[in-house]
């Protein structure tokens, strides 16, 4: 019962409720403004930084979603351990990427209830498939993010150093997620999983850049 109403009281704190970060946000080398304002992007600058933090801050409510599914699924008292402490940066995570919105002049996806049931959905699955099979699920997950991540570094404006101080620091989190997860005994996926994966991933971040 406990398991429960955690599982649902994240649930709503993801979706309804102002995320609080534990550790502070990451702040870039160099600044662009020496107030941190956000006012000398151009409009189209501004536009496409606001849709690709969109997009990673529902990158960042389904992280909530999957590991709080896969918690809820698993029965090992360690891994379910491990799951929260990952939650808990993907918090942080979630955090970072809702002030960058703000500061930004942009809003979240308006999908993100339909978002988080998807994500919490495939993550109750995978667990109910087994703590490898879950791992291994995860491992994927994290190392698309990852090169998601990466791709945004290179298509976010070069002016908007705050939000790439975020996403960086979102990378090296994610990259050693997946290792943390392989290193529990995660399986290996068969390729046609990860195409499909991939394929909704693709499908999920198109949509919410611009809803």
């Amino acid at each position: 019962m406990d398991t429960l109403i955690s599982t649902l009281d994240t649930a709503l704190r993801t979706l309804f409720a102002p995320p609080h970060a534990a550790r502070p946000m990451p702040q870039a080398a160099v600044t662009f403004d020496p107030q941190g304002r956000d006012d000398v992007l151009a409009a189209a600058e501004r536009q496409l930084a606001g849709g690709l933090m969109r997009v990673n801050h529902v990158g960042e409510v389904c992280a909530q979603a999957l590991y709080s599914a896969q918690a809820l699924a698993t029965r090992n008292p360690a891994l379910r351990a491990q799951f929260a402490h990952a939650a808990a940066q993907e918090t942080d995570h979630l955090a970072w990427t809702a002030q960058r919105l703000e500061a930004l002049g942009a809003r979240p996806s308006l999908l993100n209830p339909l978002w988080y049931a998807g994500a919490f959905g495939l993550g109750l699955v995978a667990g109910r498939l087994g703590d490898k099979v879950s791992l291994a699920f995860l491992v994927e997950t994290e190392n698309q993010v990852e090169a998601h991540l990466h791709s945004h570094l290179e298509r976010l404006p070069t002016a908007d150093h705050a939000s790439r101080a975020v996403v960086a620091q979102m990378k090296l989190d994610e990259a050693q997620h997946a290792l943390d997860a392989q290193h529990a005994g995660a399986a290996q996926l068969p390729a046609p999983v990860k195409t499909l994966m991939a394929a909704a991933a693709k499908v999920m971040t198109t949509v919410a850049q611009r809803i």
